[in-house]
């Protein structure tokens, strides 16, 4: 039998898609929105895991027939069920950088965690 966790992360795990859940749970975005946001990441790269999000119904895709073309992305119910799961990450990813976990480092964070975008704070509720 799987760990729920696991079940957890084959749908929002990997490098993009929790960052893909955060952008749309602040709202619906169009593709060229969310390349911008999540700076780094492919155009090949994006258009994967918006696919992936879709198909486990994450995600919703709509697109508006008009010149030119209108693609927008929500959350689904589904994708929305979710925020409570992303906000207590950023909680703890909040407590973990500001030292206030117990058994931290009592040095800076190094590595991939201290090297977050520094124009991109996250504010006392988690959202960058």
């Amino acid at each position: 039998m799987k760990c729920p966790a696991e079940i957890t992360l084959e749908v929002i795990g990997g490098r993009w898609k929790l960052l893909i859940l955060w952008q749309l749970l602040q709202g619906v975005k169009r593709f060229s929105e969310l390349q911008r946001a999540l700076t780094g990441i492919s155009q090949k790269m994006l258009t994967q895991q918006l696919r992936e999000m879709e198909r486990d119904h994450v995600i919703e895709r709509e697109v508006f027939a008009q010149v030119p073309p209108k693609v927008e992305y929500s959350l689904t119910a589904l994708g929305e069920s979710l925020r409570t799961v992303v906000e207590a990450m950023c909680e703890w990813g909040i407590k973990l950088r500001d030292g206030k976990l117990t058994g931290t480092l009592d040095a800076p964070l190094v590595g991939a965690a201290a090297n977050r975008d520094a124009a991109t704070p996250i504010s006392s509720n988690g959202a960058r």
